[in-house]
Parts: structure tokens; sequence; C-alpha cells
């Protein structure tokens, strides 16, 4: 990313302060926002809707904040809320389950290909 906006990121609550400390080491010049949404937590014990609706209302406060993309560092607001996010805001929103089922696979070998 090239431009100047921030970078958005939420979760549920604290843990991902450790996905923000991972994208600040990996992309030191980029500002980010943060929003730990600690009021509602745990999201794990909600229904769908009341994620998705959770996080709708969370993506639009980073929109608000002109952000240029959003992070969902939450893993249960990724599995749920994904498509609803990418439906309604016209800018990258990327989730912490596909890319860390990637990084598994990545760093496992199988016995079919030894």
């Amino acid at each position: 990313m090239t431009n100047d906006l921030p970078l958005g990121m939420f979760d549920s609550g604290v843990g991902g302060l450790t996905v923000l400390r991972e994208v600040m080491a990996q992309l030191p010049g980029e500002s980010t926002v943060y929003f730990g949404d600690t009021a509602r937590v745990p999201y794990g014990s909600k229904s769908r809707d009341v994620i998705v609706r959770f996080s709708l209302e969370i993506g639009q406060f980073l929109v608000q904040e002109k952000v240029k993309m959003i992070v969902v560092a939450c893993n249960t607001a990724s599995a749920f809320a994904l498509p609803a996010l990418s439906a309604k805001f016209d800018l990258p929103i990327v989730g912490v389950i596909a890319p860390g089922a990637q990084a598994a696979l990545d760093a496992t070998t199988s016995s079919a290909s030894a």
C-alpha cells in the first residue's frame, strides 16, 4: 500500500494486539487505527447475527477514520463477518483465518510429498 491512510484493525478484545504488533514489525512505515471491543468481549458466545452487526458497526467506525483497509484480527469475526464487511465497504478487508491456515499449510510437509 502506498498511500498515507492508516490500516484499520479490530478484535473483540486485546488478542488482536499480537496481530497489530506483527503488522507494525513487518510494515514499520504504516500507521494504524486499532479498535479493541472490550465492552462486548467475548464474541465466541454471541450469535452469528450479533457478530456481523458488531463487525459492521466497527467497520463503519474505521471507515470514518479514513482507513485504507480493514484487518479483522478476531477469529470469530473473521469466520462470520468477512462477507458482510466486504459487501458493505469498498476497501480491502482481510481476516486472520485464511492467512493463518495458509501459513500452517506452507510449514507442513505431508507424507504424500515425501
